[in-house]
C-alpha cells in the first residue's frame, strides 16, 4: 500500500485560471454591446447603457483580480516606462467614452499636453479608467479627469458632480478593512487594488499614494492617484 500523501493542489492557481478565462469571455461580451448598442435608437441606448456598464465593472474586477493574484506571487512583469500624459489622459477618456456617451455623460479633461511621466500605463490605467467608471454612476452628468505635477509627484484626479464619498468610505483604508459587505455587495477589490497600483511606484524615497475627498471642481466625489 502506497503511503505517500498526495501534494494539495494550488487552488489559487486554478481560480486564477477560472478568472482568465471569465475575463475573456466577458471581453467577448463588451465588444458585443459596444457594436450592438450603436444600431439602437437613442432612448433604446440609454437603457441599454446600464448593462455595458454592469459589463465593464465585472470585467475590470476580473482585471484587478488577476493582477493582484499576480502581484502576490511576484511574478507580475512591472513595467517602469516614461509615458506622454497626453497619449495616457486621451487613452483612457477613448476607452470610456462609448459608455459615456450612452449615459449623457460630459468628461472634462485637464492636463499638460507636454508632460511626461514614469509609471507602469497597463496598471495606472487600469485604476484610472475604474476610477472613471465607477464615478460614472454617481456623477449627475459632469466628470473631469485632471493631471497635474505637484510637489514634484504626478497627481491624477478624477472628480464629479455627485453627492460625494461616504463618510465611512473617505477614512483610509475603510472599505479593505470592513471586508465584504454581504447587504451592499461592497468588496473594496478597487480601493484595494488602486492603493496596491499606487504603492508599486517609488522614486526618491517616495512612495505613490491614493486618497478619496469630497469637495474638487464639481463639489462631488474626487479619487486621487499620486506617483511619485
Amino acid at each position: 500500500m502506497d503511503n505517500k500523501q498526495e501534494s494539495t493542489p494550488d487552488i489559487s492557481a486554478f481560480l486564477a485560471s477560472a478568472i482568465h478565462d471569465m475575463k475573456n469571455s466577458i471581453s467577448i461580451l463588451i465588444k458585443f454591446l459596444n457594436s450592438s448598442i450603436t444600431e439602437l435608437e437613442p432612448e433604446a441606448q440609454r437603457r441599454a447603457a446600464p448593462m455595458l456598464y454592469e459589463a465593464q465593472r465585472v470585467n475590470d474586477n476580473l482585471i484587478q483580480m488577476l493582477a493582484i493574484y499576480k502581484v502576490g506571487n511576484q511574478f507580475y512583469p512591472f513595467d517602469l516606462t516614461e509615458n506622454s500624459i497626453d497619449d495616457f489622459i486621451q487613452g483612457v477618456a477613448a476607452q470610456n467614452q462609448h459608455l459615456l456617451d450612452y449615459l449623457g455623460i460630459d468628461l472634462e479633461l485637464d492636463f499638460d499636453e507636454d508632460m511626461t511621466w514614469y509609471f507602469d500605463n497597463e496598471l495606472v490605467t487600469g485604476v484610472i479608467s475604474h476610477a472613471l467608471s465607477n464615478a460614472s454612476r454617481y456623477t449627475k452628468g459632469k466628470l473631469k479627469l485632471s493631471a497635474k505635477e505637484e510637489d514634484g509627484e504626478l497627481v491624477i484626479r478624477v472628480e464629479d458632480n455627485g453627492g460625494g464619498f461616504p463618510a465611512g468610505v473617505l477614512a483610509e483604508g475603510d472599505a479593505v478593512k470592513k471586508g465584504v459587505n454581504f447587504s451592499s455587495g461592497g468588496t473594496g477589490l478597487g480601493l484595494y487594488f488602486s492603493s496596491m497600483v499606487a504603492k508599486l511606484h517609488k522614486n526618491r524615497g517616495k512612495t505613490g499614494a491614493m486618497f478619496l475627498e469630497n469637495g474638487g471642481a464639481y463639489g462631488g466625489g474626487c479619487f486621487i492617484l499620486r506617483l511619485p
